[in-house]
């Protein structure tokens, strides 16, 4: 099967596109692209976007990614701490007016009539670097800080996750994410690795997702649970929807916990399970789900290795719950310093923050950020609380306020689009948890907010809790 990229409104071969992938490269380079020099990367999906990640690579460029809606001044923020000197945006990309600015479409053209010299795209050289790509994380729990990749190791990660889930080049791979986060970029390039056929959808048009994966004959899906729960809906209003994914083979889900309900309705509509997978901006891909073993979050990739430690630091039993650490040659350096310098992280264990646990299998189950509460005596994590009312069909996120009388007061917001009462919830609840896990007050949503990652977004969470209840 050739391998195809397929878009709104072109198909083109990986053979076709990388010639011009190449002959953007020569246009940026008479902009003064060379190797080493730091690129900032604006763009929402497309070829466009695909096209310039690729030329840049092949220049050997330190790549800044940044979301596509990031507010025009963050953007600056991060060309300034970085020190990038070409900023390249699409028209729906919000920029402050800088030195360097040049806008992807305009690249696009002016490569459009050129024959390339070069016969391939080499990414030698930016596999040595020490900071091909610059991502940052999430921010949903923190400041978002810079994490500086190696070329060389983000690339030997994808072909491990390509190898452990099991894409082929008979593959057409839909990744309904940004390309500039994690998850999505790891798609684009896994489909460059393996050449197999990648679909380009508009992902927050679900209903022209659903029809381009029906015409394209999309046989892996990757999205995050959110996006999964909008696929069922449309199915309940639509049910000729379903057929538009009957070539598919796998249903990947990622970027935030998958609650299991959610998983069992695809096994009872799809006879197909939503494979998990756990990785972090910061260690790239960790473990994954396949249709062999589509247990929890599978198992560690081969070459990376895992630990679950107690808050005491002692290896954990299975099934006994702790911290996650990883140790993997496929890590970050370090972080991005005010002045645009690499600040080196130790290499060896990674202390992950999350806790989670092994099965006897070695199967990863995660359950959430290792954020303690305490509360009249107890010691709570609230990713925990939400992972045992999910298995009740209790979709939730568990917020905690600062309360003198007792430590913490929990909200806790139920994600619910058929608009039941709060005390519909609080009765559920209340029959899975113990007293002291019990919440404060119940507050349903249709739909959470999410991060430009698809993750819920703790912060505005916080936010709104401080406001109804605070």
């Amino acid at each position: 099967m050739t391998a195809k990229l397929f878009s709104a409104d072109s198909v083109e071969t990986f053979a076709e596109f990388e010639r011009k992938a190449l002959a953007m490269a020569e246009v940026l380079a008479g902009l003064g692209v060379r190797a080493g020099t730091r690129v900032v990367l604006k763009a929402g999906n497309s070829a466009g976007f695909i096209g310039g990640l690729l030329a840049l690579m092949h220049l050997g460029a330190s790549i800044v990614l940044v979301d596509q809606q990031e507010k025009a001044e963050e953007t600056e923020r991060v060309r300034q701490r970085s020190r990038a000197e070409i900023v390249l945006v699409d028209d729906e990309a919000p920029v402050l007016e800088c030195a360097g600015l040049v806008n992807l479409y305009l690249v696009r053209v002016a490569a459009a009539d050129r024959t390339p010299t070069a016969p391939a795209l080499d990414f030698s050289t930016w596999e040595a670097r020490p900071d091909s790509l610059i991502m940052w994380s999430s921010g949903s729990t923190g400041e978002p800080k810079g994490i500086v990749k190696n070329g060389g190791r983000f690339l030997m990660n994808l072909r491990r996750n390509a190898a452990q889930v099991g894409h082929t080049p008979e593959d057409v791979l839909l990744p309904l994410l940004p390309f500039n986060h994690q998850y999505g970029l790891s798609m684009v390039l896994i489909a460059w690795l393996v050449r197999c056929s990648l679909v380009i959808a508009p992902y927050r048009r679900l209903d022209r997702t659903l029809r381009m994966a029906e015409f394209t004959g999309a046989t892996v899906l990757d999205a995050t649970p959110a996006t999964y729960r909008s696929i069922l809906n449309i199915i309940a209003t639509r049910a000729t929807a379903k057929d538009s994914l009957r070539t598919a083979r796998m249903l990947c889900s990622g970027a935030a916990p998958l609650d299991p309900a959610l998983s069992e309705r695809y096994e009872e509509v799809f006879a197909l399970p939503l494979l998990d997978s756990y990785g972090s901006t910061e260690l790239n891909n960790i473990s994954f789900a396949n249709p062999e073993n589509p247990t929890a979050c599978g198992k560690v990739m081969p070459g990376l290795d895992i630990r679950i430690v107690t808050d005491e630091g002692n290896p954990a039993a299975p099934g006994e719950i702790g911290e996650i650490l990883i140790d993997s040659p496929d890590m970050m350096l370090g972080h991005l310093a005010p002045d645009g310098t690499l600040t080196p992280t130790p290499q060896g264990w990674f202390h992950t923050g999350d806790l989670g646990y092994l099965d006897p299998n070695e199967n990863l189950y995660v359950l959430g950020r290792k954020q303690a509460v305490h509360r009249n005596g107890y010691t709570l994590y609230p990713e925990v609380i939400e992972r045992k009312i999910a298995h009740r069909g209790c979709s939730a996120k568990v917020i905690a306020l600062p309360a003198a009388d007792r430590g913490s007061a929990l909200v806790f917001f139920v994600e619910d689009e058929q608009g039941r009462p709060a005390r519909h919830w609080q009765d559920l609840v209340n029959e899975v948890l113990p007293a002291w896990e019990q919440p404060n007050r119940v507050h349903v949503v249709e739909r959470f907010p999410l991060n430009p990652n698809g993750k819920p977004h703790k912060r505005r969470l916080e936010e709104l809790a401080a406001e109804l209840y605070g």
